[in-house]
């Protein structure tokens, strides 16, 4: 009776013990994801933040002429400079 009463208490201990492992395999998991995901985030926020220093010093150009012609050519710069970074990155 008491061996009976036993087996099951070590049965249930392994059940919890699968369980606790399982749970912590998930979190392992999910922590890499949240980092990468951070490390995403982080990079796009440099990326925003380059956006508009350089749209500042563009803004803060004063050109005789024709400014907005300007303008456009440094965007699409960006824009290529971006497409490149995205490319780079994966």
């Amino acid at each position: 009776m008491q061996l009976s009463s036993l087996e099951r208490k070590l049965k249930l201990l392994v059940i919890a013990y699968e369980t606790a492992t399982n749970e912590i395999q998930q979190l392992r998991n999910e922590k890499t994801e949240l980092k990468n995901l951070l490390k995403t985030k982080e990079d796009q926020l440099v990326n925003f933040q380059n956006q508009i220093k350089i749209g500042k010093i563009v803004e803060s150009i004063d050109v005789g002429g024709d400014s907005s012609e300007l303008k456009e050519r440094i965007d699409e710069y960006i824009r290529e400079i971006d497409r490149c970074i995205e490319h780079l990155s994966k």
